[in-house]
């Protein structure tokens, strides 16, 4: 059974920066692409950046481009997020997801291509 832990989440000052961490277990997850997503309150969840199984591709909301960057070591079984410029309008709970086929980066943006969720870590950015 495939377990995603993330942790890294807290409160923090807007203009300053955080990482998150998804601890991945029980699955190969050299061989799936990744991604984030976060979800406001009273809003739907949305796609924040994904990942190739090997690192090569990279993808990112247009709201963080440039201020997140998404990583991985497949040595280590974990996915990162490092978000710098932080704004208030980024507080949500970050969750980290397994795309549902190795191989695979089709529908990356889409929340239904992923089968394997994390709990999820809280952010908040105040102004």
């Amino acid at each position: 059974q495939v377990q995603l832990v993330e942790s890294g989440g807290g409160l923090v000052q807007a203009g300053g920066s955080l990482r998150l961490s998804c601890a991945s277990s029980g699955g190969t997850f050299s061989t799936y692409a990744m991604g984030w997503f976060r979800q406001a309150p009273g809003k739907e969840r949305e796609f924040v950046a994904a990942m190739s199984w090997s690192g090569a591709n990279r993808n990112y909301a247009d709201s963080v481009k440039g201020r997140f960057t998404i990583s991985r070591s497949n040595a280590k079984n974990t996915l990162y997020l490092q978000m710098n410029s932080l704004k208030p309008e980024d507080t949500a709970v970050y969750y980290c997801a397994r795309i549902h086929t190795p191989f695979d980066f089709n529908g990356y943006e889409k929340s239904s291509t992923y089968d394997y969720w994390g709990q999820g870590t809280q952010v908040t950015v105040s102004s």
